[in-house]
């Protein structure tokens, strides 16, 4: 696969391509079960609520209040924080990939990801990820969410790059799916080799 015009940018998602996912029904799951919590309830709050904390209409003390604190816990906010944050891992292959390519080619770097702004930057500050991504275009910023086009719109008038000039990353096929109704190139992640295939296939390759 060849493209017309040459890369200068690459669109990232953070949750699922560059760390695990911050906040997913796993990691609910396993904080229900460390707290004793019941993940039924907390699981129905959380999606009445969620879209309005990545939004950043709401702060996590906020988000917490609605979810788990609506009533006199035997922990703390702060606890439960701090086990939230702790389910954040690096992707160090897929880190690396970006920091190479970067270096390599030139081109920048911008995070299009929904994240609440506390998570947010917890996972900027832990992995370094100021040193891979130029800029990030985070919903809890912007105030729009994937799959919202003006995140994708906004993202291309931050970064400048025509639409067929920039590759999308993201280990959601819809946001793919909606990122390429305005003409840019997606790559649906779902592992290292797949996608370091498809970035060489669009001319962004480690080695000639």
């Amino acid at each position: 696969m060849t493209t017309k015009s040459p890369i200068t940018t690459l669109f990232l998602d953070i949750g699922g391509v560059l760390l695990t996912n911050g906040w997913d029904r796993q990691a609910r799951a396993q904080a229900a079960e460390t707290f004793h919590v019941d993940f039924k309830e907390m699981d129905e709050r959380h999606h009445l609520t969620f879209d309005t904390y990545e939004e950043g209409k709401l702060s996590l003390k906020e988000y917490l209040e609605r979810v788990i604190f609506f009533e006199k816990r035997s922990f703390s906010v702060d606890e439960f924080r701090d086990f939230m944050f702790s389910r954040s891992q690096p992707y160090q292959g897929m880190i690396k990939l970006i920091h190479s390519l970067k270096t390599r080619h030139g081109i920048k770097t911008v995070a299009v990801s929904n994240e609440g702004r506390e998570l947010t930057r917890y996972r900027i500050q832990t992995f370094k990820l100021d040193e891979v991504i130029d800029t990030f275009v985070s919903s809890c910023f912007v105030h729009f969410r994937k799959p919202d086009l003006d995140i994708f719109r906004m993202a291309l008038d931050i970064s400048q790059a025509a639409p067929e000039q920039v590759a999308y990353i993201d280990d959601r096929s819809l946001f793919v799916e909606v990122a390429k109704e305005l003409g840019i190139h997606g790559i649906h992640h779902t592992n290292y080799q797949t996608t370091q295939k498809s970035l060489a296939d669009i001319g962004l390759q480690l080695v000639d």
